[in-house]
């Protein structure tokens, strides 16, 4: 099967089940419909690819996977919609939507925000998601990691520190790993610790996601120098969204050098899978995708 049908059938899957985490006749029809509005929105889902098709790996059930590929989700929509805010980005358009606190407003926005970032941790504590209370710990404490100050946040604090400034290849390539590469890293990591696997192969998924969020961003880099869009949706996005200067590799490097770096992460990644053989081959057709992507 293709990649991109890989990446689409995960996604119908994952919206299928944070559908049913998050039922519509909640009591709260408001925030409930402020979060559904912005984490059923049409997005890649390469957080939950990725926790899906390491989970497949160690033969995982299926609903064990797909609670941590929608926790994983639940975090990343919770960081875009707290992003878009008039006090960080100020975005008006996300996924060719009104962002969350334009369809709504601030108050709902950052409580929809709030509330997705707690539900995934509701969820992966859930024996559903593992009978073995201490796998579900060591989900919890590798994801909140990756999404807190020692991740995500700090690196959108790094992001927002250094808008309109001059950054060192060295300092962009920890903005990256800490805003990007970090919830990568946990979302692969996230099946060997499902299968109670080993150092040895936890630390080839991470370093193979790592490598892989690094070249996320700096594809998303070349693709916004160059101006790249691709359908109404990339369109609008780019109209509305607000001027700003934030940290990019190709204002670092340039474009040959940005394009030279994406190719080495590639086959960088790639190489960290080889102790899984066969059975990784879906993870080394994302790399591909990753690297050669239009959007």
């Amino acid at each position: 099967m293709p990649i991109q049908s890989s990446l689409q059938t995960c996604a119908l899957l994952v919206q299928k089940r944070i559908s049913d985490l998050l039922p519509e006749e909640f009591s709260d029809s408001k925030l409930v419909e402020a979060m559904r509005y912005s984490v059923l929105s049409e997005g890649k889902r390469i957080r939950p690819f990725l926790v899906i098709t390491s989970a497949q790996i160690f033969g995982i059930k299926p609903l064990a996977a797909l609670n941590v590929a929608a926790a994983m989700e639940f975090i990343h929509c919770y960081s875009l919609i707290h992003d878009d805010l008039p006090a960080m980005d100020d975005d008006d358009i996300r996924r060719g939507k009104p962002t969350c606190h334009k369809k709504f407003d601030e108050a709902t926005a950052i409580l929809a925000g709030d509330s997705l970032l707690t539900y995934a941790f509701e969820v992966l504590s859930d024996p559903t998601t593992h009978k073995d209370s201490t796998v579900r710990c060591e989900l919890i404490k590798t994801i909140s990691k990756a999404s807190g100050f020692k991740g995500m946040a700090g690196g959108q604090m790094m992001d927002l520190e250094n808008a309109h400034q001059k950054i060192s290849n060295e300092e962009l390539a920890k903005l990256h790993r800490l805003k990007t590469g970090e919830l990568f890293m946990a979302s692969a990591e996230a099946g060997a610790i499902l299968g109670r696997s080993g150092e040895k192969e936890r630390s080839a998924l991470r370093h193979y996601a790592n490598d892989l969020g690094l070249a996320f961003q700096i594809k998303d880099d070349i693709l916004d120098h160059c101006g790249v869009s691709v359908g109404k949706v990339e369109i609008d996005e780019a109209v509305h969204k607000k001027p700003k200067e934030n940290a990019s590799i190709v204002d670092v490097v340039g474009l040959e050098n940005a394009q030279k770096q994406l190719d080495l992460l590639k086959e960088q990644s790639v190489s960290h899978l080889k102790i899984f053989g066969d059975k990784a081959e879906l993870l080394v057709e994302l790399a591909d995708f990753v690297v050669t992507r239009e959007r």
